[in-house]
């Protein structure tokens, strides 16, 4: 019985032995390999050539701008009915049509010297077309024992969630966060910028603003270059006075 297993066995490694030195096999491989040489060819060509163009999605930065000041606009502005507040720029004039009573409600009753303002203010432009949105964020700390039972109440109405830092626990201090989402429309410089630079003490530290658009954008590259997009004014737009507030923020 064993011996007639063994005699199966023995024919069937032969096939096997037999199927794999059968010519039709051996050009099958053959052509196998030349598909695979002619395929790396056309590869390293691809590679080789400068000119190619690529569908991704990115963030792409359209401008920066120093802040100078906070304030308000002099005069009401056409077609921004909702215009509250104005990041000054030493480009352009960032006004505010939501967001900004929210924004003056702390910046007025917050001491200024607690105030920390979040230094990466980067705001989306969808469509770049004058129009952006984002947050503004900023804190407010000091020491538990100078804190009021007004100034929680005050923390509560106005969505202030605690922070505090390992760094403030160990000096005894306390921080509140706050988040604004913002909307705002973007102008020229105002045109009162040199008054309020010569009048008005700078910022204690320079604070940037930037804007950027995001989406699938088709981008064709020749030899590495590239070329950026530009920040998009409003059409109506025209450059206007700021009224700054009483407070010089951050002074």
């Amino acid at each position: 019985m064993s011996k007639k297993i063994q005699s199966i066995d023995t024919n069937k490694n032969t096939q096997t032995l037999s199927k794999l030195l059968n010519p039709k096999t051996l050009l099958t491989g053959a052509s196998l390999a030349a598909l695979l040489v002619s395929s790396g060819c056309a590869t390293s060509s691809l590679l080789e050539n400068d000119d190619y163009s690529s569908t991704t999605t990115t963030k792409q930065i359209l401008s920066e701008d120093q802040i100078v000041a906070f304030g308000r606009p002099a005069q009401a502005l056409p077609k921004t009915p909702n215009a509250t507040m104005v990041i000054v720029g030493e480009k352009n004039s960032y006004v505010l049509t939501q967001g900004g009573t929210e924004m003056i409600g702390l910046l007025s009753n917050l001491t200024p010297k607690n105030i920390h303002v979040d230094n990466d203010m980067s705001f989306s432009v969808p469509n770049n077309d004058g129009y952006f949105q984002g947050e503004m964020k900023l804190s407010y700390a000091k020491l538990k024992d100078e804190f009021q039972r007004s100034d929680y109440q005050f923390f509560l109405q106005n969505n202030g969630r605690d922070c505090t830092s390992a760094s403030d626990q160990r000096i005894n201090a306390q921080r509140f966060c706050f988040s604004i989402p913002v909307k705002g429309a973007i102008y020229p410089q105002v045109s009162n910028l040199s008054l309020i630079q010569a009048n008005y003490r700078a910022l204690s530290k320079p604070y940037t603003v930037s804007f950027y658009t995001q989406g699938q954008q088709k981008q064709v590259s020749r030899s590495g270059t590239n070329t950026a997009q530009k920040l998009v004014l409003l059409p109506f737009a025209l450059a206007f006075d700021v009224v700054t507030f009483p407070f010089q923020l951050l002074q």
